[in-house]
């Protein structure tokens, strides 16, 4: 895993330096002490995971995550400020930073943050291995005696959707995909659903149902706080927070529209979430 830091700060670089070495985090390639230089080393370097500061000389954070996002959109980024305006933050991930951490540092907090950022890359790596072995006999199968529900339904309790009509389906659907090691960009949600019922249309629109309510708790719970830790962990992972974003700004009366649900990346999400869950056993 390599790291990289772009910061304006010697003693906050230093300090993240420390942090990364003596913990053992992942490969440290350098630092930046602006924001031009640091797309630049980007480019060059190619770092897996970038620690940024928001407020910088030459390039700000924001427009320097939007930009390497738009080269590099499986890169992953912290954001490390002092700056603790809901909007900005909001903004931060909108334009794609898994994380946003409030200085002064917390070298625990850091070092929480880094590797589990580490993990969604392990995981979003491995998941393309499976697909890139689709079709090949020797692609590794997951132990089809194995039961995900409880993983599912972890997940489910934490942005409120237990209970709703569409439940039973997600949980029948990310079984299919985990026992049969398939990606759900092999399929149309039609087809998923024709494993189970003959009225695919009507499950469909239960899990769509039930997908819009948790996107709805988990707009709530960013209204009230935007590092709430499941706000963060899931708007971008099971939603697209542009849409999660939409539909704050609807409950707080700012726009007559709402955000909209992709279901396959719900879906997808809540596989990677029993994959990771498996990997930590």
């Amino acid at each position: 895993m390599k790291i990289f830091i772009i910061e304006d700060d010697r003693n906050i670089i230093k300090i993240l330096q420390k942090i990364i070495v003596d913990r053992d985090l992942g490969q440290l390639l350098g630092y930046a002490m602006d924001g031009a230089a640091g797309i630049k080393e980007i480019q060059a370097l190619k770092p897996d995971i970038v620690l940024l500061d928001l407020l910088m000389p030459g390039k700000d954070g924001l427009s320097l995550v939007k930009e390497a996002k738009a080269l590099y959109p499986d890169m992953l980024f912290i954001m490390i400020s002092q700056v603790s305006s809901k909007n900005m933050v909001g903004k931060a991930y909108q334009n794609g930073v898994e994380y946003y951490i409030y200085k002064p540092i917390n070298a625990v907090e850091v070092e929480n943050v880094i590797l589990k950022v580490g993990e969604r890359l392990r995981m979003n790596r491995t998941l393309i291995e499976i697909q890139k072995l689709f079709g090949d006999n020797t692609a590794p199968q997951i132990d089809e005696k194995k039961d995900y529900v409880e993983h599912i339904k972890n997940v489910m309790q934490k942005i409120g959707i237990m209970g709703e009509s569409g439940t039973q389906d997600i949980i029948d659907i990310v079984r299919l995909l985990l026992k049969e090691n398939k990606n759900v960009a092999c399929y149309t949600i039609k087809d998923l659903c024709n494993h189970f019922t003959n009225n695919p249309k009507t499950m469909e629109q239960r899990i769509r149902r039930t997908a819009s309510t948790g996107m709805v708790n988990i707009a709530n719970l960013g209204i009230e706080d935007y590092m709430n830790e499941v706000f963060v962990e899931y708007a971008n992972s099971l939603y697209n927070f542009h849409q999660v974003k939409r539909e704050m700004d609807f409950i707080r009366g700012k726009s007559k529209a709402r955000g909209k649900v992709h279901l396959k990346k719900f879906i997808d999400g809540m596989v990677f979430y029993c994959r990771k869950a498996e990997g930590e056993k």
